[in-house]
């Protein structure tokens, strides 16, 4: 069995895993009962995985968000939804593969599904272009909300992706302009509009998809304007100073909530998404319907004007606390 990526703060639990396969291997080639031994050593790895990932800084929570095994969008799609269909193409050539999209169902309720997606080994990972979309792949998105606003189909959208990519075609095929339009129809449709961080939210790459009545995030997701790497090139010439500029981004869940930018932070299981796929499908799953079932009560001007609203109010702030109201100044 291939033995599972660690990351660099995980390190201290690689003697303990050691030990809790060396006495299942003891309980499987032998007669004697282990399982009080093993009980005890698999309780203290939960204890200490559980510690560690509740002290993670900005910095490691991008290392998982990052993850090869963290559960991607197929991944949900298919713990959700049993008659998936993908739809393909943006009626302009192109179907790309790092973003993907098609119908299915959230229990009862058919609905248009569309995310990132990353691959799983450097082959895969060759072929979706790492996650990042081109221009034909925000409007191949933006053709699938379309057909959802048509249908009044809700939308859920899977944010993934480090960014759009950068590269010198894709800015010849209009990328930023694809990306604009996007952010622009969005706050037109007439269906409820969903999106979910499960990885690596980057810049306007997460943005293309994430003009939502509802953004969700894991625990130990990020979304960020840009990521911390070129951010600290940018600033300080320095991609070494990353962990700082991560730390200065305020790219994590719990800040993102205080900032209002995010309306839940779903918590992951002690590992992360990656330890447990299945039981993050579950909490995903249950928070969608429940924003779902809420939002399917709006009209739809309602929808638009909240979502309208949402957007207007992010960034928003005061110089003075002064003019705060109920302040005195």
């Amino acid at each position: 069995m291939p033995r599972r990526p660690l990351l660099e703060f995980e390190k201290p639990l690689v003697e303990l895993e050691q030990q809790i396969e060396q006495i299942r291997q003891l309980a499987r080639d032998s007669e004697v009962d282990v399982t009080q031994q093993l009980h005890q050593l698999e309780s203290l790895a939960a204890r200490r995985r559980h510690e560690i990932f509740q002290n993670l800084t900005p910095a490691q929570k991008i290392q998982v968000a990052r993850h090869p095994h963290r559960p991607s969008t197929l991944d949900f799609i298919q713990m959700f939804c049993e008659d998936w269909i993908e739809l393909h193409g943006d009626r302009r050539g192109n179907d790309d593969q790092a973003l993907i999209g098609g119908v299915g169902r959230l229990g009862d309720q058919p609905v248009m599904l569309i995310g990132h997606q990353k691959g799983r080994d450097t082959k895969e990972n060759v072929a979706r272009n790492f996650g990042m979309a081109t221009p034909g792949g925000y409007r191949k998105a933006m053709r699938l909300m379309d057909h959802a606003d048509r249908f009044r189909l809700p939308i859920l959208s899977f944010i993934d992706t480090p960014g759009a990519y950068a590269g010198l075609q894709a800015e010849e095929q209009g990328q930023g302009e694809a990306i604009a339009v996007n952010l622009r129809e969005m706050f037109r449709l007439r269906v409820p509009v969903i999106a979910t961080v499960i990885g690596e939210g980057g810049s306007g790459g997460a943005l293309g998809i994430g003009v939502a009545d509802r953004l969700l995030m894991f625990e130990h997701s990020v979304y960020t304007v840009a990521s911390p790497e070129a951010c600290a090139s940018i600033l300080w010439r320095d991609a070494a100073k990353a962990p700082d500029a991560a730390a200065a981004l305020r790219i994590t869940g719990s800040d993102l909530i205080e900032l209002g930018v995010v309306d839940e932070v779903l918590p992951e299981p002690a590992g992360g998404n990656n330890w447990a796929p299945l039981e993050a499908g579950q909490t995903l799953k249950a928070a969608l319907e429940k924003h779902l079932s809420q939002l399917l009560e709006c009209s739809e001007q309602d929808l638009r004007d909240a979502r309208y609203q949402k957007f207007r109010t992010m960034g928003r702030y005061l110089e003075d606390s002064s003019q705060v109201p109920g302040r005195a100044a």
